[in-house]
């Protein structure tokens, strides 16, 4: 290999790894229920916006979908949060209820009264971060309404 093709290549490698190695995001967890066999969530999957809060769509499949960085991260068919009691508070946005969650960079919100979970965390970096939720409502409508957001 000629001195600048292999000089090239070097940089290169150089680039890519120090790229992975500074990245700081973990992989996303893929929910343990049936989500993606389910038809809401697949209705879901299939109407993602492709910007939300001004992040571009990075990647999705079945269950989970991302959006810039750090990821604003979309999860179909996910068990009820463990802090959602018949009392907690409910948020609508755009006729989806809502059960929002301060966490350690942001917020998590989940779907309150559907019959697929649709929980998305969205880091303190999108401020305002209900904004996402905006963005995100016309697709988590193709989940079936199980009861009104009390």
């Amino acid at each position: 290999m000629p001195i600048h093709h292999a000089t090239r290549y070097a940089t290169l490698l150089t680039v890519c790894l120090v790229a992975t190695a500074c990245s700081s995001e973990e992989p996303v967890a893929h929910p343990s229920g049936g989500g993606s066999a389910s038809a809401g969530c697949q209705a879901v999957m299939a109407d993602l916006p492709r910007t939300v809060a001004g992040a571009d769509l990075k990647d999705h499949d079945a269950t989970v979908a991302t959006w810039g960085d750090p990821s604003i991260v979309l999860r179909c068919g996910v068990d009820k949060p463990a802090g959602l009691e018949p009392t907690s508070r409910c948020d609508v946005i755009n006729d989806v209820g809502w059960f929002a969650e301060q966490i350690d960079d942001g917020w998590r919100f989940t779907t309150i009264g559907r019959a697929d979970n649709v929980e998305v965390t969205v880091p303190t970096t999108y401020s305002p971060q209900a904004d996402a939720l905006v963005d995100l409502s016309a697709a988590v409508k193709h989940t079936p309404t199980v009861h009104a957001c009390q």
